[in-house]
């Protein structure tokens, strides 16, 4: 899988680092989230639901860094809502660069090629451009006409300046694995690393009806794999996630690998799921009750199989037992035969639904915030 030796060396370090400190739990990737407000309004997205209160809320560039720094994770991945709307992007990702973070700037890229002059190539600074297929699949996913050469455009300007540019597609139920892999043959053909993941069930996207279970995401992917044999797809996942996939490895979650940290502070328990927040990331880790969730232990994560909570564990593996990881790299991801066995769900907790509560104290804190604000300034001018 052609990941960045330099960038693979240096994650590997660090994952080495933590086993010989015997650190149970540590993160992997920061997902830093400046912003929800976005220029899209995906129909699988669950990350744009909220009062416009809140989403004209920003994080500071220093509330960036000072993330970057009590996390300490070696990569930071910059989603959203949508980045390059944030009027400090650029100064968020130097100052990322210059503390030697490995930075991901997630975007749908209709602002790339206007923001462009705003960064500097560096071996650092990585361009993951959202794709969700080819140009009819990927402008229906986005629900609007012409993202998709946009998109293309923004990617190839990108290149031509010297910045290193990947594409993110999110996988749903129906999107047939033929499609899949000649959208996988045009990123090849662009020369641009590529990641995927199953779309996670978010409980406020507007369409609820093409997430995957797990038993469709592993055939999804065994298929999708066997069309690939003997072609070069750059892959930007290590092979034992492409295989756990594929449904031949029975990973657990592992949620404090890829932490949250966002407009209301530190997600738990994870990027994809929020159901509260803590002012640091120590509180985080010590608080968050970890063994209450994941498959098998919350309903809320029955079908989830995203990268975000299972290419830490995958790397973890990879450390755990190298010589299963070469053997999956040199053979490949299998594609037949028996499947690992499912996790129980029977034993799983019911979910709560705590997003609109969630919602209306972030907007108090907001609301009294403001309040604050507007007597120290009537004070001030008195």
């Amino acid at each position: 899988m052609a990941i960045p030796f330099f960038k693979e060396l240096s994650i590997g370090g660090y994952l080495i680092k933590q086993k010989l400190l015997g650190r149970k739990r540590y993160p992997l990737v920061l997902m830093l989230e400046p912003l929800f407000r976005c220029n899209l309004a995906c129909v699988g997205c669950g990350k744009i639901d909220y009062p416009d209160a809140i989403l004209n809320r920003r994080m500071s560039a220093q509330e960036c860094w000072d993330a970057a720094d009590e996390c300490g994770a070696p990569m930071v991945a910059i989603p959203g809502g949508e980045p390059l709307i944030h009027k400090e992007i650029g100064e968020i990702v130097r100052g990322l660069v210059a503390r030697k973070k490995f930075v991901s700037l997630c975007t749908n890229a209709l602002l790339l090629e206007k923001k462009l002059h705003l960064f500097e190539p560096s071996p650092y600074l990585f361009f993951s451009v959202h794709l969700d297929g080819l140009k009819d699949h990927h402008d229906k996913a986005v629900s609007q006409a012409g993202v998709f050469d946009r998109a293309v455009s923004a990617i190839k300007a990108a290149k031509a300046k010297g910045f290193t540019v990947n594409v993110n597609a999110t996988i749903f139920d129906g999107h047939a694995a033929e499609d899949i892999a000649k959208f996988l043959d045009f990123t090849t053909e662009m020369g641009v690393g590529v990641s995927m993941s199953p779309g996670y069930a978010y409980e406020r996207a507007p369409d609820q009806e093409h997430f995957l279970n797990r038993t469709k995401t592993k055939k999804l992917f065994r298929d999708v794999f066997a069309l690939g044999k003997g072609k070069k797809w750059n892959f930007m996942h290590s092979g034992l996630f492409l295989d756990f996939l594929a449904g031949n490895q029975d990973y657990e979650c592992t949620p404090w690998g890829m932490p949250a940290r966002n407009i209301f502070g530190w997600q738990k328990p994870c990027y994809l799921l929020g159901e509260g927040y803590t002012k640091t990331f120590k509180e985080l880790m010590e608080t968050t009750d970890w063994d209450t969730y994941g498959t098998g232990k919350y309903e809320k994560c029955a079908d989830c199989m995203a990268h975000c909570g299972y290419e830490p564990t995958a790397a973890k593996a990879a450390l755990d037992n190298p010589l299963k990881a070469m053997w999956v790299a040199l053979r490949g991801v299998r594609t037949t035969g028996p499947m690992a066995p499912e996790i129980d769900l029977s034993k799983q907790r019911p979910a709560q639904y705590i997003f609109s509560a969630e919602v209306q104290k972030r907007l108090s804190e907001i609301r009294r915030d403001e309040a604050l604000a507007a007597q120290q300034k009537a004070s001030t001018a008195a």
